[in-house]
This record gives C-alpha cells, structure tokens and sequence, in this order.
C-alpha cells in the first residue's frame, strides 16, 4: 500500500482580524454616503420635490428587510461569500453562481467611477481645478488609486480598517459641518436660494404620487447599496456567526439618519428649484452648493465627497474579491482564485483581478465617452436589485421548516425577507421597464433598440451565463452540490 504524505492545511482568511465597530465603518463606508447621496440628492427632488427626505425613507424598509436576512443567513453560514453561499445552499448551484457573479461585477463595474469622483473631488479641494479638465491626468490618477486601495486590500484587513476609520470620522465630520450650517442658514432666511422651513410632510413619500415615487425608489436603493460588505468580512471578524450581521443591520440604520438629516439640511438651505434645475450635475450638486454654504470653506464638503469616494474605492474591492475567493474554493471558478496571501492572509489574486479587471472597464469605456461610463453605472440597479432579491428570497427557502415554530422566526425568516425580496423584484422589472428607453439614459442613443444601462447590465448577465457553462463543461464539481434546509 502507497502512503501519501499528509497534505498541509488549507489557507484560512485570518481570523479576528477586526472588530464589531471595524466591520460597521466598513459597512458605511461602503455605501460612499456624500457621494452617494451627492449624486442621487438632486435627481430625487427633481421627481418628488420636497419629499425627497420621505422618498429616502422608503427606500430604507427593502435594505432593512434584506439585511435582516443577511444576520439570519451569516448566523448559520458564516462565509465571505454570502450571497453566493447562501443562496447556492438553499436554491442549487445555478442559482448561486448568478448571485456571486452579480456581486463581483457590480464592484468591477464602479470601482472606477468611484476612483474618478475621489480623483476629482481631491484635485477640486486642492485647488487645483484646471487638473480635473486633463483627461489622461484623471485616468492615470484613478488607476493609481485603484492599484493603491488593491495594495491595501492585500497587506492586510486591520490595515483597510484603520484606514477606513479614519476615511468614514473625516467624511462624517465634514457632512455634520454641511448639514448644521445649511440648515441654520435656511431657518434664519439667510440663504441665497430663499430656503424653505423644514416640515414633518417632507418625510410622506406619497406626496408626490405613484410615478414619481417609484422613480425616486429606484435611485434611492442605489444610495444605500453596499452595506452588505461588513458580512463579506465574516470569517476576518471577532464572533463571526453575529457580529458582521449585527454590523449589517445598524449601518443600515446609520445611513437612514445621515440620509435624513443631510436631505432635509440642502432641500431646506437650497429648496427644490436649484437643485431640481441642476439634476444632470450630480455628484457635483454638493460642489455647486459647498460655496454657496460655507464660503471660503466649500473644501470641507468637497473633502466629504473625496473621502467618501476613497473609501468606497476600497470596501467595494472588499464584497468582489472575496465572493471570487468563495466560488474558487468551492469549484465554482478556477482554483486559482481562491489563492490567500500566506503573509497576510488576504485573497491576493482575486483582490489583483478585481482591481485589474476594474481598471480595464473603466478606461475602455471611459474612452468610449464619459456618458457611457456613467450608463454602466446606472446599469448597476439591475445587478443590485437581483443579488439582494436573491438573497432575501434564499433565507425564506432555507429556513423554510422553521418558520411556523414562532411569530417571531415568521416574521423575520419568512415575511420579511420576502417582502424585501418582493419589493427589489418589482423595482427590478421597473428599472428594466424605464432602461429601456433610451432617453434616459446619459448618452441618449439607443444600442441594438434601447437604452445602453440596460444593454450593459443584460449583457454583463449574458456573459456571466456564458461563462458559467464554459466552467461547468471543465469541473462539474461545484455543479454537483445540492440545495438544502434549515433542520435545527
């Protein structure tokens, strides 16, 4: 009889690498918040007017259904896949892969859109102005970003949270500044847009009817999108089966506030005529708004959006690369993805690929035109809406056997996460419904018939099927596995 030698064991992402706190700073700052809400602030008053805090509001309750299935699903499944595993245990492999596949392309499709806006909003705060007019100085400057939050990524996850710690205090310090002093101002009538006084209705976000409300969901849910990457951490934080759930729900909810109170600040300092007229500027509302506010010192604001954008440069490499090391190692992707850094313990080739991956899009497209760039971004909602709906749709799945033993297991495991699901799935349908038509898209020419978001997001899924078949034909190990429930 052959004795082989013992193999040695499996790389492990390091444990206890980060806090409860860590994984919600990372958490938040991967919602880009003064970026985020930036550049969704004023096409939302330009739908609903005044009730663009109300319309926020909303678009909280499906993002705190979804994470509620995220802390029930980590509780059981503590991988840094999440959406991936989850969903691939309680619905089959096909199912999973989609799901992984949507996650990682939605932080390769806006990794450089971020870099761009932190690029930007960096050189404005400098002073130096005439450098963001400089095409190549831009893109070289966001590919070196990018490589840089790679870098930083791979040396280490204590490192990405300490910085990130202190990206998310200088970001929240310069909107608290923003906020406090704009809607002072508008409260003493000492704005130069007339300003409005703040009311309890601008919080009914059915003030301004069905068609608007359901436009302004749409960008809502693109604001909070990215919470989830506190979960992704899972098996790199202290008491992995809650905490990064626990971290998921509260960023959630941290966001709410934020939301509410920067909105209701800029809606009451610069009412609804400036900021709907100057929609089509998105992120750049807060440039136009910061020295019209604070004066001499708009760099505060435009330092909040710089900040925001750098953070979320980094935390959106964090969901994408270790969702590629999840399907790696369970045969979903070739098994060089699930290579870890024996040094730091971090996925080293799938943290490089999503970074050399995002680059690539980035700079092709963004040859192409900038209004292609910003119609992958939009294409984004579709990738978003169904890995989240996918997710809330697995927990109920899953835990389907538990769910009459309590209230309490029916509401949380069951009605909930559903709902959520239900409500990300009809926003899905919309999106596709209203990506369509190419007038609403940036470019504003229609590709093969409709709008290039959503030529780009079905095609980034069609390629993403493609892909799965040619895998599956050469390992059909991952193919094998089998959907399962909840039996505790």
């Amino acid at each position: 009889m052959t004795v082989r030698p013992a193999a040695p064991s499996e790389a492990t992402l390091r444990p206890d690498a980060v806090g409860f706190l860590d994984g919600l700073v990372i958490g938040l700052a991967a919602t880009s918040p003064a970026y985020s809400l930036a550049a969704v602030l004023g096409p939302v008053v330009a739908l609903v007017g005044v009730h663009a805090p109300g319309v926020l509001l909303a678009s909280f309750v499906p993002m705190l259904l979804i994470a509620g299935a995220f802390a029930a699903l980590n509780r059981v499944d503590p991988d840094c896949g999440t959406t991936f595993s989850w969903v691939t245990r309680a619905m089959g492999p096909w199912a999973g892969w989609i799901g992984g596949w949507a996650i990682t392309m939605t932080g390769v499709l806006v990794l450089g859109s971020l870099a761009e806006v932190g690029v930007r909003f960096t050189l404005l705060a400098a002073g130096l102005d005439g450098w963001t007019e400089s095409t190549p100085v831009v893109m070289g400057l966001t590919a070196g970003l990018i490589l840089l939050m790679a870098w930083i990524c791979v040396r280490g996850t204590e490192v990405s949270a300490r910085l990130q710690n202190g990206l998310i205090l200088a970001q929240t310090a310069a909107l608290a500044v923003f906020a406090v002093v704009a809607v002072t101002r508008g409260l003493r009538g000492d704005s130069p847009f007339g300003g409005l006084t703040p009311s309890w209705e601008w919080l009914d976000p059915f003030g301004a009817g069905g068609a608007a409300l359901t436009s302004g969901l749409l960008l809502g849910v693109f604001a909070y999108w990215g919470w989830e990457s506190a979960v992704n951490l899972t098996e790199e934080t202290t008491n992995p089966r809650t905490a990064p759930g626990r971290a998921a729900v509260l960023s959630t909810v941290v966001l709410l506030l934020t939301y509410l109170g920067v909105a209701t600040a800029v809606v009451s300092f610069a009412g609804t005529g400036f900021l709907a007229g100057n929609a089509d500027e998105e992120e750049a509302v807060f440039a136009l708004l910061s020295a019209e506010t604070l004066g001499g010192w708009d760099w505060v604001v435009l330092l909040a959006v710089a900040t925001s954008a750098i953070a979320s440069t980094q935390t959106t490499i964090i969901p994408a690369s270790r969702t590629g090391l999840s399907m790696a190692r369970r045969g979903a992707l070739p098994r060089r993805f699930a290579s870890i850094s024996p040094t730091h313990r971090t996925p080293d080739v799938s943290t490089w690929w999503v970074a050399g991956v995002g680059i690539a899009w980035y700079v092709v497209v963004g040859l192409i035109s900038e209004n292609a760039l910003y119609d992958s971004i939009t294409g984004l909602s579709l990738l978003i809406a169904l890995y989240y709906a996918l997710t809330g749709l697995a927990c109920a799945v899953y835990f389907r056997r538990r769910l009459l033993r309590s209230v309490r297991d029916l509401l949380l495991l069951g009605v909930g996460p559903l709902v959520g699901a239900g409500l990300l799935a009809w926003l899905l349908v919309l999106s596709v419904r209203d990506l369509a038509d190419a007038d609403n898209s940036y470019t504003g020419q229609a590709w093969l018939g409709v709008g290039p978001p959503l030529v780009i997001g079905v095609g980034v899924m069609t390629a993403g099927v493609v892909l799965m078949l040619w895998w599956r034909r050469r390992d059909t190990a991952f193919w094998r596995e089998r959907a399962s429930t909840y039996d505790a």
